[in-house]
């Protein structure tokens, strides 16, 4: 590996003009060919600003005071053109609809290098080539606004992929993805640096899936100031509890392993990986660790998905237990975006206080479906009922009343000039007194840490905090049902254990949580039910852990099983862990 870096930071802070303080503060760090650099903090750290420095974005299209220097190469991110840079610095955005430009797929990716004067046959040689890394070249003649969200995240991969950049910075690549897109990314992303003469700069929550990919870590802290850069051993190993005192998430793996190791077990090193614990697990002498804590969901595994009877191929909902009419009925349901069938007479019930998880590959109908549940989308045929309400010929205000849903963009449900009228509006529609918008809207800022940011515009904030501020403005306005497209998206771990701990205590209260998700350890820690749909049809609807006892529903799916499943399934050294499915459920003192 050369010793002459692709990327310098040095000293770097970056207020930005509506902020008092600078976020990040002060790191300091350099990046090599062929490295692999993750880049860590809690959510508000100032990650995503850091990465939106490195290839100019920052100060030159959005404004900012940066100290410190940014250098790729030989050229000063402050002062070198944005599009010259682009040839050094390939970004791919935490949203993916903020650099879709064009009417094709094959146009977007050509993009880029067509901009660089290159000859046609190169422009289209490098874009079928990404496209085929990320799993799009079928996709080639279609809209990008035809793809799915984790279809648009590829997409934007691809884009930066064909720019040929010697430096590709992503931030949260794969947080719309499905577990087989994740792979197929982290895939291509492995094969990319082992060429030797690129590097990455990665900020990601999902670390099941990126830490066999990372050389290095960069940890900022809250305040926005470097407090560790070194190898993965160094970090993530050894300083684990540190990285749960700072907020930050550590792959299923390493917390499930330091649960065990409160239980007595040794684990020594910490396993970072499905493989890593399974193997960790099997050389570790049998001891006396305590009974298994109570699989809420163990009865349910010995439960029959059911057949369809149609012999399609596919599974009815297992009948619900609630004695009374279901909440939420759906019948025949189904659903087109512009010519494209998404959703296909659909049926489906969801008893009151339910906690549900609907999953599905990218592109199978799973956010169409909550849209709909909601009341955001009118089906051309079939019905959604809400406590036997239509949500399709109910206003708006009695809805929200009823409903609260969150969006997988934040951004496309903002609608106030500030945080704080954001949160009021809801309430504001109820025609509530002030002082009790005041309270209510107080509690909720202070809940999500979001009180310094209240005057703030909502398209300002981070990533994460866009995600804590809609996530708010479904739960403030006390509604029963509350339906969720990826709520955990951007959150550090801290603020994602506080969302879903409020989640279950809503639940607990009565409230019926549906959530869409493709973090299956989150599906299985949580929701007591598991819809899963496919090509616009739902296979199965059943309790969680007989979905994911199922192993050929879930590859028929496009799906993966939970990290700790991978790990625990198939112990013969300590049989007692091999049916565990939630971190809840193992030995060991909660920390």
């Amino acid at each position: 590996m050369t010793s002459v870096p692709l990327l310098r930071v040095r000293g770097v802070g970056i207020t930005h003009d509506e902020a008092s303080t600078a976020t990040p503060a002060d790191v300091t760090f350099d990046v090599s060919p062929g490295e692999v650099v993750l880049l860590l903090g809690p959510s508000g750290s100032g990650k995503s600003t850091l990465a939106l420095a490195l290839n100019g974005l920052i100060p030159h299209a959005v404004p900012a005071t940066v100290v410190g220097t940014v250098r790729v190469g030989e050229a000063d991110a402050a002062t070198t053109p944005v599009a010259e840079l682009s040839t050094r610095v390939g970004m791919v955005f935490q949203d993916p609809d903020a650099q879709l430009v064009t009417g094709t797929v094959l146009d977007e990716v050509a993009f880029g290098p067509e901009n660089l004067r290159l000859p046609v046959d190169d422009v289209l040689a490098r874009a079928e080539t990404a496209l085929r890394r990320v799993g799009l070249w079928h996709r080639r003649a279609d809209n990008p606004d035809l793809l799915s969200g984790g279809g648009r995240q590829r997409l934007a991969i691809a884009c930066a992929l064909a720019m040929g950049s010697p430096l590709l910075v992503l931030d949260e690549p794969t947080a719309n993805l499905d577990p087989r897109g994740i792979e197929e990314v982290y895939a291509a992303l492995a094969d990319l640096v082992a060429e030797g003469d690129r590097a990455i700069v990665l900020v990601e929550h999902n670390l099941d899936a990126a830490v066999g990919l990372v050389d290095r870590v960069v940890v900022i802290d809250a305040r926005g100031h470097l407090v560790m850069d070194d190898t993965v051993d160094a970090v993530m190993r050894r300083r684990a509890d540190e990285l749960l005192d700072l907020g930050v998430w550590l792959p299923t793996s390493a917390l499930a392993a330091m649960r065990l190791r409160r239980a007595g077990m040794t684990l020594d090193p910490l396993p970072l990986t499905p493989a890593e614990l399974h193997a960790a697990l099997e050389a570790e002498p049998a001891i006396e660790i305590g009974a298994i804590g109570g699989n809420r969901q163990a009865a349910a595994a010995r439960a029959p998905i059911a057949a369809d009877s149609t012999g399609s191929g596919g599974a009815r909902q297992a009948p619900s237990t609630a004695a009374s009419a279901p909440l939420v009925r759906v019948r025949g349901l189904t659903l087109t975006r512009g010519r494209t069938p998404v959703l296909h007479d659909v049926d489906l019930d969801i008893a009151a206080g339910e906690f549900i998880a609907i999953v599905g590959a990218n592109g199978a109908g799973k956010t169409s479906l909550a849209q709909a549940l909601a009341g955001v989308m009118r089906p051309p045929r079939g019905t959604v009922e809400v406590a036997g309400r239509d949500v399709h010929r109910t206003d708006a205000r009695t809805l929200a009343a009823s409903v609260g849903f969150v969006f997988q963009n934040p951004e496309h449900q903002f609608v106030a000039n500030s945080v704080f009228d954001e949160l009021a509006h809801a309430l504001r529609m109820q025609r509530l007194p002030d002082d009790e918008v005041h309270r209510r809207v107080d509690d909720m800022l202070a809940r999500f840490g979001l009180e310094h940011r209240a005057q703030a515009h909502p398209f300002l904030l981070s990533g994460g905090q866009k995600r804590r501020l809609s996530v708010g403005t479904a739960l403030i306005g006390g509604a029963r049902l509350l339906v969720l497209d990826e709520p955990t998206f951007g959150q550090d771990r801290a603020r994602a254990d506080e969302l879903l701990s409020l989640l279950e205590g809503l639940h607990t209260e009565g409230a019926t949580v549906v959530v869409v998700t493709h973090d299956m350890q989150l599906v299985t820690d949580y929701a007591e039910r598991t819809v899963v749909v496919s090509d616009g049809r739902i296979l199965a609807a059943a309790p969680t852990t007989a979905v994911f006892a199922d192993d050929a529903l879930i590859e028929r799916a496009g799906l993966r099983p939970p990290p700790l499943r991978q790990a625990l399934r198939g112990l013969t050294h300590h049989p007692s862990l091999s049916s565990v499915a939630r971190i809840a459920d193992l030995p060991g003192a909660r920390g």
